[in-house]
């Protein structure tokens, strides 16, 4: 369900008062840290969009919403945010901590690329939760791909990747994507595991992308519950799930700064096919209205 406060709403009253005032810094700082964008990232925008009120001698609302569209879309389009998925088989890791909506995004994320006309299989590599294997064929049915299975409960995470990336190149299946743990024991097994599947994998084809999924409502905790993904797995890309209308939008930028990781896919709702590519200058359009 939609959030009752959105960023786009906050701006409207601002922007059709008849004159920038100190008042409207004031709303515009308050309303972009209530939507996440962090105060470091706070800072920077409003010090932007003074100088550029300051340098064009403008006092008018609607040139302010303008600049701030602008600034937005320059910032979030610094990083790339294509997905590399041109070698055939195109291998991706997903991973992120567990609760982040990491086996849905998967299913989301098959759909996404069946819609495209691409063939997808998925690899059950989080092998220690006999639920998660079976979550995961549901959404991968739901997603229109084939899914790889453990053979037994337990198996090395590992050699359910090698068998899913086997089948791709045997069967001429077109994108792998590969589910991992999101929780061991400690981090230092989690990302042990993963560097694994990674060299048991680039045995067989080079790794495409390394996807980070992030819930945008978990904000900076779910961020640093996940520094150890971006340090020792090697992340291409961002994933941000849950994001809620405008009401978290500023999360977005905030991540991207903060990581230099580019966000590359978007979820908005909880249906199959509510994950999209990420379009800096779209997002800005839906963030501001």
């Amino acid at each position: 369900m939609a959030s009752p406060w959105s960023l786009s709403t906050a701006l409207r009253g601002m922007f059709t008062k008849k004159t920038i005032d100190d008042d409207t810094w004031t709303d515009l700082e308050d309303a972009l840290l209530t939507a996440d964008f962090g105060p470091d990232v706070t800072d920077a925008v409003i010090d932007e969009l003074r100088a550029s009120v300051a340098k064009y001698h403008t006092t008018d609302p609607a040139d302010l919403r303008r600049m701030l569209r602008e600034t937005l879309e320059e910032r979030l389009s610094r990083l790339d945010s294509t997905l590399m998925l041109t070698n055939r088989p195109a291998v991706v890791l997903v991973v992120g901590v567990n609760g982040v909506g990491k086996t849905t995004t998967i299913g989301k994320f098959a759909k996404f690329l069946n819609n495209y006309g691409r063939s997808v299989v998925v690899g059950a590599a989080d092998t220690f939760r006999a639920a998660a294997v079976e979550q995961l064929a549901t959404w991968a049915e739901r997603g229109g791909a084939s899914i790889v299975r453990p053979q037994h409960h337990g198996q090395d995470p590992a050699s359910v990747a090698f068998q899913t990336v086997e089948l791709a190149q045997r069967e001429g299946i077109e994108i792998v994507l590969i589910d991992t743990a999101g929780r061991l024991q400690t981090k230092s097994g989690l990302m042990d595991e993963l560097g694994k599947i990674r060299r048991v994998i680039e045995k067989q084809a080079p790794i495409a992308e390394v996807l980070l999924v992030l819930d945008a409502t978990t904000g900076q905790n779910g961020l640093s519950q996940a520094m150890a993904f971006i340090e020792f797995a090697g992340v291409t890309g961002l994933v941000i799930t849950k994001l809620d209308g405008s009401a978290r939008g500023g999360f977005v930028l905030a991540v991207q700064e903060q990581t230099g990781i580019p966000i590359k896919l978007v979820g908005q709702g909880e249906k199959i096919g509510d994950l999209t590519g990420f379009t800096p200058h779209v997002f800005v359009q839906n963030l501001i209205g």
